[in-house]
C-alpha cells in the first residue's frame, strides 16, 4: 500500500524526491493516501467467487492458442 501511495504522490507532485522543506508534507501525503486506500479496500464488498490463478492462466493460454493459431 505504501509503495502505491508513494508512486501516486510522486506522480501528482511531479517529483521523485521532495526538497528538505517539503519532506514532511510529502511523507504525510503518502501516509494519508495509503491509509485511505486501505480503508477503501477494506470496505469493498463482492458476491463473486474468488478467482483461481491457475484456472485464469489456463484460460489465457487457451485464448492465446486460438488467437495465434497454435491450437
Amino acid at each position: 500500500m505504501e509503495a502505491a501511495a508513494l508512486q501516486y504522490v510522486r506522480k501528482i507532485s511531479g517529483t521523485t524526491k521532495p526538497s528538505k522543506v517539503n519532506e514532511e508534507a510529502f511523507a504525510e501525503a503518502v501516509h494519508e493516501i495509503a491509509h485511505i486506500t486501505q480503508h477503501l479496500l477494506d470496505s469493498l464488498v463482492t458476491h463473486a467467487p474468488a478467482r483461481n490463478r491457475d484456472e485464469e492462466a489456463a484460460k489465457a493460454r487457451a485464448r492465446a492458442a486460438v488467437r495465434f493459431g497454435t491450437a
